[in-house]
């Protein structure tokens, strides 16, 4: 078994906050009348919810590129020797068991309390083959996630003998790729797009497999010192934060009804400035040298899985007590109200994962036992 890679289990849990941030700020830019969260249209009550919003939701969409990130550097490539079927089944058995139990939970317990009716419940459960529940849209994750572990067995081979300036033609035509909603906007249809064709030139150097080929660049072949890469992270970090705030911020006018997608144009995550923002902080992350983790930090790693797939469901009551009921300023509510579901959801999947054959730590912690007090290397998501 090799080293624990340290500074990933910090940004595991950093990222798993960062998802609860972004969600917990989403009830404060919900249209009336649609939904709470954020749906196809937007809507800011004031200049405190654009102002908080922007802040909290724009920083904190590094989140799921990091989680990317954090599987890309301790997968890509496969083990040598490994074939398609072995990884395909370690992958299969560590996401699928509590991916599935937690769609079946969504499809269902919503209906205890009447959030759902008995018909949209029975529909969620049949089309569980075929998409998440209506009330598990975070679960969306899940299908990127899977098509990339798909995909990895493919890419290993040319990224075991890759020359780094290969990789870095790829890696640059990912990062032009990542311009296309911002060309889109001023420029229209561009490369090959047209109301019959989606696929633009750069098609097949866009989306999460360029996080992938960037998670292997910096782990394999960037060879910086640790104040280039605190120095270098700091500003990809500050630049892309800016970016990806403002890029909200500006448009985000209180009052008014907004299209989701055009008011969060810089707020996908294969953007340029998320692309910074999540290569700054994780550059950033890469400078922590210590030789071992917190406990508590190394305990929020293994579970953070677990976490993200019950938070939703501690999420709601979250912001009927803070939001709702106590009607805290915007400011406090979405930190208070994404602390409270964080914790929320490391007790409740600390308490699963305590259950026999717990789906909810992928025998990690039954592993570490039987290294006597060794702990293993950390798990991708």
């Amino acid at each position: 078994m090799g080293k624990r890679i340290v500074f990933l289990d910090y940004v595991r849990v950093f990222a798993c906050f960062l998802v609860m941030l972004v969600h917990a700020s989403e009830n404060f830019y919900g249209a009336p009348g649609s939904t709470d969260m954020a749906g196809p249209q937007s809507f800011l009550a004031s200049e405190s919810d654009r102002l908080w919003v922007s802040l909290y939701d724009g920083f904190s969409r590094m989140s799921v590129p990091l989680f990317i990130i954090v599987s890309a550097f301790l997968l890509v490539p496969m083990k040598e020797g490994m074939s398609a079927v072995d990884f395909y089944k370690r992958r299969a058995a560590r996401i699928i068991p509590a991916f599935l139990f937690f769609m079946v939970v969504y499809s269902t317990v919503p209906a205890v309390w009447n959030q759902i009716d008995m018909e949209t419940s029975a529909s969620d459960l049949m089309r569980i083959p075929l998409n998440f529940p209506t009330l598990a849209g975070h679960l969306w994750f899940m299908y990127p996630l899977i098509s990339l572990y798909l995909f990895i067995p493919m890419i290993s081979p040319w990224l075991a003998k890759v020359k780094p300036s290969e990789e870095r033609l790829f890696i640059g035509l990912f990062l032009i790729s990542s311009c296309m909603p911002y060309l889109e906007r001023f420029f229209g249809e561009i490369w090959g797009q047209c109301f019959w064709n989606d696929f633009h030139m750069l098609w097949y150097f866009s989306g999460y497999l360029g996080y992938m080929v960037l998670a292997h660049y910096i782990r394999v072949h960037l060879d910086w010192s640790r104040s280039k890469r605190m120095v270098t992270g700091a500003l990809s970090l500050a630049v892309g934060a800016a970016w990806t705030i403002l890029s909200f911020y500006l448009q985000a006018v209180p009052g008014e009804i907004h299209s989701t997608p055009v008011l969060e144009i810089g707020w996908s995550f294969c953007t340029i400035n998320c692309v910074l923002l999540t290569t700054g902080a994780f550059l950033l992350f890469t400078c922590i040298d210590k030789s071992a983790a917190p406990k508590w930090v190394f305990e929020l790693s293994d579970l953070s899985y677990g976490m993200y797939l019950v938070h939703i469901l501690w999420l709601g009551l979250c912001v009927s007590v803070f939001k709702d009921r106590l009607e805290l300023p915007t400011g406090i509510a979405i930190p208070v109200i994404a602390c409270s579901t964080f914790i929320c959801s490391f007790l409740s999947t600390k308490l699963l994962s305590l259950l026999p054959f717990s789906i909810f730590t992928a025998g990690v912690r039954r592993d570490a036992k039987k290294l006597k007090g060794r702990k293993p290397e950390p798990q991708p998501m």
